[in-house]
Parts: structure tokens; C-alpha cells; sequence
């Protein structure tokens, strides 16, 4: 019995411990980023499937999502103590030691720019090293220092498409920059909105987030207005470049002007309640706009 129960507590832990893991790889953003990157491969291909990309684009783009957000969080441990949201992340909790933390981000990057430019295609391994190299080194420290940090942290979150599409066909047409956009400009609102709901978070820990350095909350809730009304034909850009059909348009068009609604009720009523419904409705704008893609190119 003795040894039944030491067995079960050895469990316990090594169970604990793998969660921590699976907590340093940042799982909701590395999914976000295999979705777009795999439905970017999958607009790419017009006559055919390509299977064993799309397979290794999954992959590639997991170990790289995942590494980045084990060494983001590496390199923010001190700034995640100081947050409510994040005090209790494996670095600052003191359940994951930084050392370990930083190589098992960096082996899981290095796999998966391998995997990328080795499997698919170099042009797909050299955006997943750009991706990986302005979030760490240009976007997490600008977040100290400018709240145009938020612009520049747009830019690798509007990759992944981009990796997809190279990984199939080895370039970079009009049409997958069109993904890029859409990305892009989806991302400011979604941000932005988070950035409302814990302003007074990201004080505490220093940040210069565009609603810290301006508590009001006008300056950023006019930006997300901006973004989503450039939203509306960046979203429709995929059928005028001829990727995708009427299907996709008009239910791309009607899904991009609730979104907008939903921004300007924000910018009417600056609330937290507003900015979390803008915020969670910008993961079920993008869910169900790769779907609508996915389903558009399927038909």
C-alpha cells in the first residue's frame, strides 16, 4: 500500500510537472498560430492537396510557437511576477527553473525552424526564424518602451499565413499577403481590447501599453475602430485576388461588420465588459473566418 501511494504522488507530480511545460509553450497562442499557418498552406494549394506539408507545417509551426512563448516568458519571468494575470506562470511561481525553461525553448525553436526549412521549403524556415526573432527581440522589449510596441508585435502574429503558403509553394503572392493583412489588422483590436481589461496589470509590472500611457482608454479605443474598419476590405481581399468565392465573401463581409459593431460599442462605452466581449469576440471572428475559408476552398 505504501508503495501504491508513493507511486501515485511520483504521478502526481510528473503530471503537474508536464502542464508546466505545456503552460512555458503558451498553448492558446501557439494554436492560433498553427491554424493560420496551416490554413495559409492549405489556400496555397489550388489544384491538389499537399499533405505531407501540411503535415509538416503543423509541426514545424507548433515547435516554433511553442519555443517562442517558452522563451518569451523566460525573458519576462521578473515583469509575470508583478502581474496578477501571470503571477502564478511556471517562471515566476517558481515551478519551472529558468534554466530549464530557456533551453527547452530554444531546442523547441531550433526543431522547428529545421523542420520548416528542411521539409518544406527555406523560404517557410527563414519566415518562421523572422516570426520567432521580432517577437522576442523587437516586440517583448519595445513593450517598455513604446506603446507602438503593439504595432510591431502585429507584424510575427501575421506570419504564420505567410509560413504556410511558402511551405507549399516556395513564394509569396499578392494573394497570401492578403492573409498577412487580415491577420494584421485583427490583431489590434484583439490586443488592444486585452490591453483595456488589464491596464492597470501592465502598470504595475511597467509596461507602455497604449492603455497605460493613456488611462482614459480614448486613444486605444479609437485605434481599435481604425483597425476594424481596416478590417472590412483587407477581409475581403482574399476573393478579389480570386483565392476565394462568393461564399467567402458575403459571409466574410457580414462576420466583419459585427465585428466592427461590436469595436464601436467599445469606443461609445469604454468598459471592461465592452472589451471583454470585443476581445472574446475576436477569437470566434477569426475561428469562424479560417473556417469560412477552409470551407470556401473545400467547395
Amino acid at each position: 500500500m505504501r508503495h501504491d501511494v508513493t507511486s501515485q504522488g511520483a504521478l502526481t507530480v510528473t503530471r503537474s510537472h508536464v502542464a508546466d511545460y505545456v503552460a512555458l509553450a503558451k498553448p492558446e497562442l501557439t494554436l492560433l498560430s498553427v491554424l493560420t499557418s496551416v490554413g495559409g498552406a492549405y489556400l496555397a494549394a489550388r489544384d491538389f492537396i499537399p499533405y505531407a506539408a501540411l503535415v509538416h507545417t503543423l509541426i514545424g509551426t507548433t515547435l516554433v510557437g511553442a519555443g517562442a512563448g517558452a522563451l518569451n516568458q523566460y525573458i519576462e519571468r521578473n515583469s509575470d511576477a508583478l502581474m496578477r494575470r501571470t503571477e502564478n506562470r511556471p517562471l515566476p511561481s517558481g515551478r519551472v527553473q529558468p534554466r530549464e525553461a530557456l533551453l527547452f525553448g530554444i531546442v523547441l525553436s531550433v526543431l522547428g525552424v529545421l523542420q520548416l526549412s528542411l521539409l518544406t521549403h527555406p523560404l517557410a524556415g527563414s519566415l518562421a526564424a523572422a516570426t520567432l526573432g521580432t517577437y522576442l527581440f523587437l516586440y517583448t522589449p519595445l513593450k517598455r518602451m513604446t506603446p507602438f510596441s503593439t504595432v510591431v508585435g502585429g507584424i510575427p502574429g501575421a506570419l504564420p499565413p505567410l509560413i504556410g503558403w511558402a511551405a507549399v509553394t516556395g513564394d509569396l503572392p499578392a494573394a497570401a499577403w492578403s492573409l498577412f493583412f487580415i491577420l494584421f489588422f485583427w490583431q489590434m483590436p484583439h490586443f488592444l481590447s486585452l490591453a483595456w481589461m488589464y491596464r492597470k496589470d501592465y502598470a504595475r509590472a511597467g509596461y507602455r501599453m497604449l492603455t497605460v500611457v493613456d488611462p482614459s482608454g480614448q486613444v486605444a479605443a479609437r485605434q481599435i475602430l481604425i483597425y476594424n474598419l481596416a478590417l472590412v476590405p483587407a477581409a475581403l481581399a482574399p476573393t478579389l485576388m480570386g483565392i476565394l468565392g462568393p461564399l467567402y465573401f458575403f459571409a466574410a463581409l457580414t462576420l466583419t461588420i459585427g465585428f466592427l459593431v461590436q469595436a464601436a460599442r467599445l469606443h461609445h462605452e469604454r468598459t471592461n465588459v465592452n472589451a471583454r466581449k470585443l476581445f472574446y469576440g475576436s477569437l470566434v471572428y477569426l475561428s469562424v473566418l479560417i473556417g469560412l475559408m477552409i470551407l470556401d476552398r473545400t467547395l
